[in-house]
């Protein structure tokens, strides 16, 4: 985030109150963009196409399609990414540009067929089963492949600090789904629900078409290196666990629910409950600047004690390494305290206003009683993501994948036990289970201040490994060396 880096410096250089604000709604403006325009434009074609008056049950298909197209995408994307996006830093690190194409190619492989093959299987079920007309059904299985392409080409314009052009596609994209949705119903009169469906279907195949074009410009030579990139895999499997077990936990407290009598059954295919989504999707939103905030943060301050700690280690004194050390972890426990603080603020007057202003829009009953619980528990969930963060800079894998399997087994329990409390406390789950998980980061954090040494200078080997055949485990014989005098 070395684009947004420069210009935050210059916001939170004057370090006030006022200014911190402004970083905040500068970087957040700048990262989540993307989904506030997919937001607008849907609100935008349920405004002038006149959503409201549309059958209840095409309305709810409609909705639960869009739930489920962006619910599944990052989920089946999940896995991949993170190990990806570590193949990419060490690329542009080393700068043999020429390897990134066929890590682009083989992980866009990788992502459809893991997308595709569940999404077939739904589709069949919804078509067969729920009665759905097989060309919405058709529609909307592409929308949820267009956005599959879209998240993974978002990684590596992310990686190559295009930020304000994610924002710019995704702009173009949604204005041309807007203007499209209205041809299909003004002109030519085709149902309210469909055109709307097929016309994101088409922005989100215009925006992937748009960031592939940028990426296949960006790198022009393709290495043919496949084998490496899958070696990747199998080296950091533990980032795809962890990072698949991160985005898990966000939603399998939503998947509990949704086996609850609570639950609303579409097609005979789509389950939801509308109003502990609604209030998960607020609660999120309460809280999701933390992410933006901690790593412009980290960027700019956390990673310059890290850089020196590293320079110490490879070429300091001890009392060098040990006391970079130390200004590393007091930078540190400085930044988890400074996000929680700054995002605690933030959280509390977007909770504040949700309250006041919400009811106003036909928002209340259930899902502002649930909302506040949910709300707690993003708070702490989103701290314990960048505790994750920081065991990757120490790469600390097994660290991160046990404050992952932590988070979301105890948010798939809690959120069970929570099903049986009064509503107010349905968010129960999601609250204790985050704050597991951060409990269990925390504590490896701990841990690797204290074996720090270990842990960077235990774990390398002098002489590079190889797999041969083993060697004969005779060193000597009398005999042979004998019978060669002989000779």
């Amino acid at each position: 985030m070395a684009g947004i880096g420069v210009r935050l410096n210059k916001i939170y250089g004057k370090n006030t109150l006022t200014t911190d604000l402004v970083g905040v709604g500068y970087s957040t403006v700048v990262t989540i963009a993307p989904m506030l325009v997919v937001i607008g434009a849907i609100v935008a074609m349920e405004y002038f196409l006149g959503f409201s008056r549309i059958v209840y049950r095409e309305r709810e298909l409609f909705s639960s399609t869009i739930l489920y197209i962006f619910i599944f995408s990052l989920l089946t994307a999940a896995p991949f990414n993170s190990v990806l996006s570590r193949y990419m830093s060490d690329v542009i690190y080393n700068e043999t540009y020429e390897d990134i194409l066929p890590c682009y190619y083989l992980g866009l492989l990788m992502n459809v067929v893991f997308s595709a093959l569940p999404g077939i299987l739904f589709c069949v079920h919804e078509h067969f089963v729920g009665g759905v007309n097989v060309i919405y059904v058709f529609t909307g299985y592409c929308g949820y492949m267009a956005l599959v392409f879209v998240f993974y080409s978002m990684l590596y314009l992310s990686i190559c600090k295009d930020y304000k052009k994610i924002s710019f596609f995704f702009m173009i994209g949604m204005i041309l789904t807007v203007l499209i949705s209205l041809f299909f119903v003004k002109v030519i009169g085709w149902p309210v629900t469909y055109s709307m469906l097929l016309s994101i279907t088409i922005g989100f195949w215009m925006i992937a078409a748009l960031e592939f074009s940028v990426v296949r410009s960006y790198f022009r030579v393709n290495s043919g290196k496949y084998k490496e990139v899958l070696e990747y895999f199998r080296k950091y499997w533990q980032l795809v666990i962890t990072n698949f077990l991160y985005i898990l936990g966000l939603y399998v407290h939503n998947f509990v629910f949704w086996t609850t009598d609570l639950r609303m059954v579409v097609a005979k295919s789509f389950v939801s409950v509308t109003t502990y989504d609604m209030a998960t999707c607020l609660a999120m939103f309460t809280n999701i600047s933390a992410s933006v905030i901690f790593i412009s943060r980290v960027e700019m301050h956390f990673h310059e004690r890290y850089k020196v700690y590293s320079e110490a280690v490879t070429g300091g004194r001890g009392v060098d390494i040990r006391v970079a050390k130390k200004r590393m972890f007091r930078m540190l426990s400085e930044e988890l305290v400074s996000l929680a603080r700054v995002q605690f603020i933030i959280s509390l007057i977007i909770f504040l206003l949700a309250m006041v202003l919400l009811p106003k829009f036909g928002f209340g009953g259930l899902t502002l009683r649930i909302y506040p619980c949910l709300a707690a528990g993003y708070f702490i969930l989103f701290l314990m993501y960048a505790e994750i963060i920081f065991l990757y800079y120490f790469n600390d894998l097994s660290g991160a994948v046990l404050t992952g399997v932590a988070f979301c087994l105890s948010v798939l329990v809690g959120s069970i036990i929570s099903t049986q409390f009064q509503d107010i406390w349905y968010g129960a789950g999601l609250m204790a289970g985050s704050f597991v998980g951060w409990t269990a980061g925390y504590l490896r954090l701990r841990w690797l201040e204290r074996n720090l040494d270990e842990h960077i200078f235990c774990k390398g080997m002098l002489m590079k490994s190889r797999h041969l055949p083993k060697p004969s485990s005779k060193v000597y014989s009398r005999y042979t060396i004998q019978k060669g005098v002989d000779d």
